[in-house]
């Protein structure tokens, strides 16, 4: 298969970290519970919610990981504050998904669900960058199950929460609402280069209308 790449003009390009970000050597290992045990035969990518044609779609692991396969070179901001950047990612794009299961026309927000619960919302702008990236790769090789094998999110224009790892699927959305983190004190957007790392910092519009 063809790994174009992309680069960012970002720290990979040899510019300034976000603010108040370090730069990290290595990849720390940082989640939340435990990691889960996967099991190939059980485990599927749904995408569902408000659809175009209002039916879900689903893949097994065989059929996912035979989607059309990119690479990006992009940096990855941590809201605990350090920063690994230059990384090469390899997975199916965001756009992959959107184009095969399309959204209904007044969809304006994504969650992506992942193991245990777990879950991210996302502007269906931010979901639908290029640079958007459901990774099973980092620098060629296999992610890790610490660091989100089979499938983990990247979306390099925000902080690292936003993309969760051991990522199951994704849901539509006409309204945006909190996902797991959101709804503990993380801001709802998580642009690093604005330090958009708390729920009160948030501005109008940034957050779910009450």
């Amino acid at each position: 298969m063809g790994h174009p790449v992309e680069r960012e003009s970002g720290a990979a390009a040899g510019s300034e970290l976000p603010p108040g970000q370090r730069l990290q050597r290595g990849w720390p290992v940082t989640h939340y519970g435990p990691v889960p045990k996967f099991r190939p035969e059980r485990w599927e990518f749904r995408v569902f919610g408000a659809t175009a044609d209002g039916d879900k779609r689903t893949w097994n692991h065989e059929e996912f990981t035979a989607l059309p396969y990119t690479t990006v070179v992009a940096d990855l901001h941590c809201v605990t504050k350090f920063s690994m950047v230059g990384a090469e990612w390899g997975g199916i794009p965001a756009r992959t998904i959107l184009d095969l299961a399309p959204p209904a026309p007044d969809v304006t927000h994504v969650m992506v669900w992942a193991e245990y619960g777990f879950s991210s919302n996302l502007r269906l702008a931010d979901f639908d960058s290029d640079r958007t990236l459901f990774a099973t790769h980092k620098d060629g090789e296999l992610l890790t199950a610490e660091h989100g094998f089979p499938v983990r999110l990247i979306v390099p224009h925000l902080y690292a929460w936003k993309g969760p790892k051991w990522v199951r699927g994704v849901e539509y959305m006409t309204a945006d609402r909190r996902g797991f983190w959101e709804e503990r004190g993380y801001h709802n957007i998580g642009d690093p280069w604005k330090e958009q790392r708390y729920s009160y910092q948030e501005g109008p519009g940034e957050g779910p209308e009450l």
